[in-house]
């Protein structure tokens, strides 16, 4: 029994690190980026250092009351790499 215990407080630690885990822009190529966000249709990335952001691949996977704005994030290849959109509530857009 005290075995199985501690398996388990071994692994719990490991399961919550990998589930915080998120790939790097500023790390890998604009494409795989942009890949990601197409194939996922929002996912969190890492901007560089500790930032990041949620990306989406259209205004389906934002709320309700929100709408989209385009999102550039530094990559390994450009400086600017359009990865998709991220969620904006609408009373910051005028339409």
């Amino acid at each position: 029994m005290k075995a199985i215990v501690l398996a388990l407080a071994l692994l719990l630690p490991a399961g919550i690190a990998a589930a915080q885990s998120r790939p790097s822009t500023v790390s890998r190529a604009c494409a795989a980026s942009q890949r990601d966000v197409q194939v996922n249709g929002a996912v969190v990335l890492g901007t560089g250092g500790y930032t990041y952001d949620r990306f989406v691949r259209d205004r389906g996977f934002c709320l309700v009351n929100q709408g989209t704005e385009a999102a550039f994030v530094p990559s390994a290849d450009t400086q600017a790499c359009f990865v998709g959109y991220r969620c904006k509530d609408k009373m910051m857009f005028d339409d």
